[in-house]
């Protein structure tokens, strides 16, 4: 008999599109959303390569989560990611050369984003494929839009353009493409989103919040703060 509590398929695929979006409510895998975002048509490419090897990895562990021992799950993971990883970069390779070597080897390490790994993890290897594969999509499509969200801050109000078509002129703020633009688009990308979803930090920080706290004061080291 199903589970009355277990979400529904709707719940699985919007999930990670803007309220458990894994990045900027989860904050992981933030290196692609620093390196490759000058442009929005590279951090497109690099979204869509990425929502591809996530559906794909879901897919196969989902479908051998019975299969494949405890003991090597990791490696056994790595080797799945890889794989869809390798396609991806056969494809961009013959089909879209220059979106190739302009993301360069943050192809490559997609197989080991945590995004992707995470997923496998805490999601495809405890559900069947069809839950897997709307969590795939779902979270690919929040790692594309905000990856989207922080490249178009950073292009039009960093190169005046977007997508390569002239948006504001000569009137931009060249500094927004450099490094420390990237931390502060970032960063106000995050707290706008954060509103909307109405997350709020947390109140307390270190061991008075921490579930674990009594029995880690009780241990031999105590609790360190």
């Amino acid at each position: 008999m199903p589970d009355s509590k277990q979400p529904t398929l709707w719940h699985e695929f919007h999930k990670g599109i803007l309220r458990e979006n894994p990045n900027l409510i989860g904050l992981l895998g933030m290196c692609p959303v620093l390196a490759i975002t000058q442009e929005a048509k590279n951090a497109l490419g690099m979204g869509l390569a990425t929502t591809f090897v996530l559906i794909g990895s879901n897919f196969v562990i989902s479908l051998l989560r019975r299969l494949i021992p405890p003991s090597v799950k990791l490696p056994a993971y790595i080797v799945i990611i890889a794989g869809f990883v390798t396609l991806t970069e056969f494809l961009l390779h013959g089909f879209r050369p220059e979106l190739y070597s302009a993301l360069g080897t943050f192809l490559s390490l997609i197989t080991v984003n945590c995004i992707i790994l995470g997923r496998a993890e805490v999601f495809a290897s405890k559900n069947n494929v069809l839950r897997s594969v709307l969590d795939g999509i779902g979270m690919g499509l929040g790692f594309t839009l905000a990856l989207l969200l922080v490249s178009s801050f950073r292009e039009i109000l960093g190169a005046g353009t977007w997508f390569g078509l002239s948006v504001t002129g000569e009137y931009h703020i060249p500094v927004l493409t450099l490094a420390p633009g990237g931390f502060f688009a970032l960063g106000c990308v995050i707290a706008v989103i954060h509103r909307l979803v109405h997350k709020e930090p947390p109140q307390n920080i270190g061991c008075r919040s921490c579930p674990l706290a009594d029995s880690c004061a009780a241990s031999k080291g105590g609790c360190s703060q």
